[in-house]
């Protein structure tokens, strides 16, 4: 199964919406994708809709970490949403939730941001 990546901004906000898999074999494009998208659209906060992520292994972690950096360094924020238990116990193990917010839809994430 490949990745499916929806990137939608709102005002400083962009809204990726991840399906499928993410791993070592896909984390690349996302990588390169939303990198280039937060420097060119001036991006101050992430919202990360897993809603229809089935897999994730730590090259996802690493590069929703990475992003997470890129947002903080203009002081910005990234909440996660709609995540599945199995993820959301990969972000606790992982130690993810300590710096990354999450809401259950992702209208509460935008919410959360002031921007819905």
């Amino acid at each position: 199964m490949s990745l499916t990546i929806d990137f939608e901004t709102r005002h400083d906000v962009l809204c990726i919406r991840l399906g499928g898999e993410l791993d070592h074999h896909t984390a690349d494009e996302l990588r390169e994708k939303a990198s280039d998208l937060i420097e060119r659209n001036e991006i101050r906060h992430i919202v990360l809709n897993l809603e229809q992520l089935t897999f994730m292994d730590s090259s996802g972690l690493g590069v929703i970490l990475g992003r997470y950096k890129q947002i903080k360094q203009v002081h910005g924020e990234m909440v996660v949403c709609a995540i599945s238990p199995s993820l959301q116990r990969l972000f606790d193990m992982s130690g993810l939730f300590k710096i990354i917010k999450m809401e259950p839809t992702e209208e509460f994430a935008l919410q959360r941001l002031g921007v819905a």
